[in-house]
């Protein structure tokens, strides 16, 4: 169960995207992309191990792995 911050936190953004319709989508992509970003760091960093590798290969239920020579 979260606590009374989270929802406080949800209740000022809802208010920040309804009285923002121009700024808010700008936030949101950045904060979106940095997430993409640090996930693919952490994979690249991940598969430079050969548990890694396993780990990814698990984890994407990859089948060809000929088709992901980074990871051979």
């Amino acid at each position: 169960m979260r606590d009374k911050t989270h929802d406080d936190f949800i209740e000022r953004w809802a208010d920040f995207v309804r009285n923002n319709p121009d700024k808010w989508k700008a936030i949101h992509t950045e904060f979106i992309n940095a997430q993409f970003e640090k996930s693919e760091q952490f994979y690249k960093n991940l598969a430079k191990t050969k548990e890694g590798k396993q780990k990814i290969i698990e984890i994407f239920k990859i089948k060809n792995i000929k088709g992901y020579p980074s990871l051979q």
